[in-house]
């Protein structure tokens, strides 16, 4: 069993590895651009001892996390110790600026949108105009919103409550985030038991996992929220509360797309006691009335359908974009102006291959289980979609889970 001073060590370690690192934030974390105060100045003079800092608090926070996984053998991790654990690692990057990414501003600037009765899924924050908008970067200035109606509406209620004002509005971003990671923590070991997974193990690596504090947390981006209502969703599933977990998979899915595909799981669990036909029809029936319902509810309406098809790929990075790129470049060196043709058919070519795992997959899902697949298809759709981004790996954490 593992020994009180243990706990304490590497909980110690990676605090003070997250300390570091929320040091770092503040000298090269994504700065306010609109702030020109005496100490922002100053501290962006901070920058390149800044990123040192920031080094050393990751190695630390990844030593940490690992000597803690070196424990699991023969051990219990609980839900109370993981959020202790995580609590610890954490805490620090509450209160930093945001890492690694600035689509903590684009949030805020969306919920602005919202409540100022702009069309998210038609304009991006040029058409909000001021300082808000200003702290979004320029090649996402006249991008409509790829999310639901869920977060931003979660969105709205920060930018709301902050009154547009930057420093709170992450703040409380962040709080929607940690939220979403509490749904993580407390369902998480309840799927993995319905999946025959060690509970310690899938905690280990989907919820103490260094990608959780750095990205979910510190950069308060909305796939905490979606992978916990996924996960409660998931879990209710396994215990035949089909209807509540349909309409939780919903949710997931009105704050981001790809979570819809747990559907497939609700209803591959359903058959088992109901049958297909009806288990499809009752899902969809769930699913479409809960969508219905959240975009009657947020004044937001409909536009997020057609938001699905938002060009990314101008600015983003995964497999199938980079072939796209390479492609484009081939044919432009043979004297071939193709336009964004090359991209586009490079990108219908991850779909496809996405698509064909996901077939493969429900073809050999009773011998992997309904999560297991589930976590194959969210790992196929962050490496061959549009964009794949760092923290994207935590999709199909559970996927990679060691079995009891």
């Amino acid at each position: 069993m593992r020994t009180l001073p243990t706990v304490v060590a590497y909980r110690l370690l990676g605090g003070v590895g997250a300390g570091l690192l929320a040091c770092a934030g503040l000298a090269a974390g994504a700065l306010p651009v609109g702030a020109h105060t005496a100490w922002w100045s100053a501290l962006r003079q901070l920058a390149g001892p800044g990123l040192l800092c920031g080094y050393a608090g990751l190695t630390l926070l990844v030593a940490a996390w690992w000597w803690a996984g070196r424990r699991l053998p023969g051990t219990r991790l609980t839900v109370r110790h993981a959020a202790s654990t995580l609590a610890c690692w954490a805490g620090p990057l509450l209160v930093t600026p945001p890492l690694f990414s600035r689509d903590a501003y684009s949030y805020l600037a969306q919920g602005a949108m919202v409540l100022a009765d702009l069309d998210v899924y038609r304009h991006g924050v040029a058409q909000l105009g001021g300082a808000l908008a200003g702290e979004v970067p320029q090649m996402w200035q006249q991008t409509p919103a790829p999310y639901g109606p869920v977060f931003l509406a979660a969105a709205a209620a920060v930018s709301g409550v902050t009154g547009g004002t930057v420093v709170p509005g992450v703040f409380g971003l962040r709080l929607v985030a940690v939220a979403g990671v509490a749904l993580l923590v407390a369902y998480l070991p309840r799927l993995a038991r319905h999946c025959g997974v060690d509970p310690a193990a899938a905690l280990w690596l989907g919820v103490l996992n260094p990608l959780v504090p750095l990205h979910l947390v510190a950069g308060a981006h909305n796939e905490a929220v979606m992978l916990g209502l996924l996960v409660a969703g998931l879990s209710l599933a396994f215990e035949h509360r089909y209807g509540a977990a349909t309409v939780l998979v919903t949710l997931a899915a009105l704050v981001k797309v790809p979570a819809v595909v747990g559907l497939l799981v609700v209803v591959s669990l359903a058959a088992r006691h109901r049958g297909l036909p009806a288990s499809v029809a009752r899902t969809a029936g769930f699913a479409a009335g809960t969508a219905a319902a959240v975009s009657w509810a947020t004044g937001i309406g409909y536009g997020w359908v057609g938001a699905l098809g938002t060009p990314v790929y101008r600015h983003s990075w995964s497999i199938s974009s980079a072939l796209g790129r390479v492609a484009s470049r081939a044919t432009g060196r043979l004297g071939l102006h193709l336009g964004d043709t090359p991209m586009r058919l490079c990108l219908a070519l991850g779909g496809a291959a996405v698509l064909a795992v996901a077939v493969a997959v429900w073809w050999h899902r009773r011998r992997l289980g309904p999560a297991y697949a589930l976590g194959l298809v969210l790992v196929a759709v962050a490496l061959l979609g549009p964009a794949t981004r760092p923290w994207y790996p935590l999709l199909g954490s559970g996927a990679e889970s060691r079995r009891r």
